[in-house]
């Protein structure tokens, strides 16, 4: 949204770089305009206006001018949301940093909608202490991959075979899909539980499937293999 030269739209914070002796540098995720770098001016100050708006694990509206290069100026915020529930556990803000880091790394600067969307719906699952740390890594690992367009073929085997209760499987990185096995490590419940983790379903449902603790386990040893062989930090 435009008013005269001045820009606004939502932001979440991927990185802060301390300037001088009050101002800060922050790269910035929005939905519609890729990653911006503000410039916020005395923001490190303690009467700053702007100081308490612009934090971690928060979904904030701001305002602001492109700069000349590829710099721009960060006029006002508002918090719109803060998922301040997370900096409450250790173990949740470790991993929350680690998932914006992710993030920050596999995108370019002009990311689809889809990224900020998933760093937004990840905070709220942190922030949901019912949800397991091990549940939200492997749902994020899975919507990253998603988004590079390496969703796994969970329903055939390369030659075009259906997957069948029954079976087990092993998964060939060279077709992307499950080849049958009679000591393959994956079964059926653990392929049904891929398809509903890489059709993007939300955390929240998630953690609400029978077993999902021993699902989880099964399903991440793929999902940090898929990681690691189609995404390249």
């Amino acid at each position: 949204m435009n008013t005269s030269s001045q820009l606004v739209t939502d932001a979440i914070v991927l990185a802060r770089t301390d300037y001088g002796e009050a101002d800060r540098i922050l790269t910035l995720l929005t939905p519609d305009q890729g990653k911006l770098r503000l410039m916020a001016k005395g923001v490190r100050r303690v009467k700053s206006k702007l100081a308490g708006s612009i934090e971690l694990f928060s979904v904030t509206d701001i305002t602001y001018i492109k700069g000349r290069r590829d710099i721009g100026t960060l006029i006002s915020a508002r918090l719109q949301t803060h998922y301040g529930r997370i900096v409450q556990d250790l173990d949740r803000t470790m991993l929350g940093y680690d998932l914006i880091k992710q993030l920050h790394r596999a995108t370019e600067d002009e990311p689809e909608p889809e990224y900020f969307h998933l760093l937004q719906q990840a905070f709220a699952a942190l922030d949901d202490p019912t949800i397991g740390l091990d549940l939200i890594k492997l749902w994020f690992g899975a919507q990253l991959l998603r988004l590079y367009g390496h969703t796994p073929n969970l329903q055939t085997e390369p030659d075009g075979t259906k997957l069948v209760a029954g079976q087990t499987y092993e998964f060939s990185f060279d077709d992307s899909a499950f080849v049958s096995r009679p000591d393959g490590a994956y079964g059926a419940d653990a392929i049904k539980f891929l398809r509903v983790v890489f059709s993007g379903t939300a955390p929240q449902t998630l953690a609400k499937i029978s077993g999902v603790a021993n699902l989880t386990t099964e399903a991440s040893r793929l999902v940090s293999f898929m990681q690691r062989q189609y995404i390249h930090w």
